[in-house]
């Protein structure tokens, strides 16, 4: 069995979005999925900073969380699956679910981040869905 797999083509065929930023926040990797999920070409995504995904609410928050982590190398969100809303090029809002992964420069200096994303709007509306039937029928109106 071959397992040398070309990394450009792994980072194309898989469906979930993986987006490259560089320590300013610049888009400087977008794959097909990333395309699929939030509506901008690669060539619309490349150069054009975070803020493109980032709801508008989120992005102070955002912005402040990301400078930290280019500042000590570090996040707190490393293994952790992240739930966040993010806006889709329609301006429409999706619900995602990522991890990220800090990227280092050749002298252990944090310079960007990389975040596989996976669209969970559908999914999270049915759970709400649900959750409110539940409610329903656990506290019936008389």
């Amino acid at each position: 069995m071959n397992t040398n797999i070309e990394l450009n083509q792994l980072v194309k065929c898989i469906g979930d979005a993986i987006v490259v930023a560089d320590a300013h926040e610049k888009i400087v990797l977008w794959n097909p999925g990333a395309t699929r999920i939030f509506g901008y070409s690669e060539a619309e995504a490349l150069g054009n900073t975070l803020d493109l995904i980032v709801p508008e609410r989120q992005r102070q928050k955002h912005n402040e969380g990301y400078s930290k982590s280019m500042e000590t190398g570090t996040t707190r969100y490393g293994a952790s699956l992240l739930k966040v809303p993010a806006r889709h090029k329609d301006g429409s809002t999706l619900s995602i679910a990522f991890t990220v992964g800090m990227l280092f420069d050749e002298n252990q200096k944090a310079n960007g981040v990389v975040a596989v994303i996976r669209d969970e709007t559908e999914r999270f509306a049915e759970e709400r869905a649900l959750k409110k039937r539940l409610a329903e029928l656990e506290n019936p109106q008389s």
